[in-house]
């Protein structure tokens, strides 16, 4: 079921005293974030806020201070189960010894984990990802309410063609209809430098995450787009064509915290 459990932390009642938590300093982390973590997890009933309330009191500044890059924490909005985030390396060797540094030698995880692993009843649902094209990577300075991950996946790995095809035919009819692109990601094929935590490494995908102010403008976004007469006709079913599987779609609430919005 599980592979690596994850965190342990304060007693709940001390995290309720922490000052009201606020937003990780914006940054732009195309640049440093060559290897991305796409984790999706899934929490016991009722404790999804348990251990994000865990998570942005203890884990936030100490995996940063070891090279790791939180990208951005979010709860599911169609799974009060699940939750969501994103975390970067400048690449897999970087990845490497900083998950060693954290997960072997961190005090803070040692004196953290049995509380967030209670919270916890699966964790190995994680995509290695790597920027789709040179400045794809995660950009920063969307102030919105909701981020849509669009997960699609292939029979083959991800070719340069439909990167191409994404980036110059979709992305500009999605941004015209009020999407914020904000990463475009393809997986990353490499083994897996951290065996102690897996990931899905028989998939090919690409990964495309768009921002919105509110739950209202990507209501309104999808009906613009499906007004489209190009998406509605051939850029739809060329896509859909293209497809393994139907895609995933992750309706994603940034966190307190979350530097992703």
């Amino acid at each position: 079921m599980n592979g690596a459990h994850f965190l342990k932390g304060v007693s709940l009642a001390a995290a309720a005293t922490l000052a009201t938590p606020t937003p990780a300093p914006a940054a732009d982390h195309s640049a440093c974030c060559q290897v991305v973590e796409l984790r999706q997890y899934v929490n016991y009933p009722g404790k999804r806020d348990a251990l994000i309330a865990l998570f942005e009191s203890q884990f936030i500044e100490s995996q940063e201070a070891l090279g790791i890059r939180i990208i951005g924490t979010f709860r599911d909005l169609n799974d009060p189960n699940h939750f969501t985030w994103m975390r970067g390396f400048s690449d897999m060797e970087q990845r490497r010894k900083a998950l060693s540094d954290f997960y072997l030698d961190s005090p803070v995880w040692q004196a953290h984990r049995n509380e967030a692993n209670a919270t916890l009843y699966d964790n190995d649902d994680v995509l290695l990802l790597r920027p789709a094209s040179p400045g794809s990577g995660v950009v920063s300075g969307a102030q919105g309410t909701l981020v849509v991950a669009t997960i699609y996946y292939f029979a083959q790995e991800v070719t340069p063609d439909f990167i191409a095809h994404f980036n110059q035919a979709l992305l500009p009819v999605f941004e015209r209809h009020g999407a914020r692109v904000v990463g475009r990601f393809v997986s990353e094929k490499s083994k897996n430098t951290f065996e102690r935590l897996p990931v899905r490494e028989n998939v090919n995908v690409f990964v495309w995450l768009a921002s919105y102010p509110t739950r209202e403008a990507y209501t309104q976004y999808l009906a613009h787009l499906a007004q489209d007469a190009a998406w509605s006709g051939t850029l739809f079913a060329q896509l859909y064509k293209g497809l393994q599987r139907q895609p995933e779609t992750l309706m994603l609430e940034p966190t307190a915290r979350s530097p992703l919005r």
